[in-house]
């Protein structure tokens, strides 16, 4: 299982490096050319979402973006270091769904933040069949995934 690690600081101008290196590595990795423009949009509204969450709770670590070649499927995961919901144990479990602060006070996001959140996830979901969201006490991770194109043999 081949995986390449990209981390960049929560900046909108590193979204479309992350976007260009996530298409070279799925085109290597045998992703249909038909499908690489759904991998770039979904990547790039994966880390809009995570460079937007970061930005909204004040958190300075890095964005993380796993490449995985895995044998007939290639992954993409998108961290972010943003508590989800129950990480405070509130909401038992913590997993999937709507994330943002739940402690209350400065750290809550803002109303138009929750929308775009929402709205980044119904954009990944239109792009990608296989997409995953979990989130907990260190933070979220969207996982999607797309076939790779089986290799031709030639007799």
């Amino acid at each position: 299982m081949a995986t390449v690690e990209l981390r960049f600081s929560a900046q909108p101008e590193h979204v479309r490096t992350a976007r260009l290196v996530a298409a070279a590595v799925a085109r290597r990795a045998g992703v249909d050319e038909a499908v690489l423009d759904e991998v770039r949009l979904a990547v790039g509204e994966a880390c809009s979402r995570a460079v937007g969450l970061h930005r909204n709770h004040g958190i300075t670590a890095p964005v993380l973006v796993r490449l995985i070649e895995e044998e007939k499927t290639f992954a993409i995961e998108v961290g972010d270091e943003v508590p989800g919901p129950g990480a405070d144990g509130s909401v038992p479990g913590g997993v999937s769904g709507r994330r943002g602060a739940t402690s209350g006070g400065l750290d809550e996001p803002e109303p138009e933040a929750d929308d775009e959140d929402e709205m980044g996830l119904a954009v990944i979901s239109g792009l990608v069949d296989d997409v995953e969201v979990r989130s907990g006490a260190d933070g979220g991770v969207i996982r999607m995934s797309w076939p790779k194109t089986p290799v031709a043999v030639l007799p």
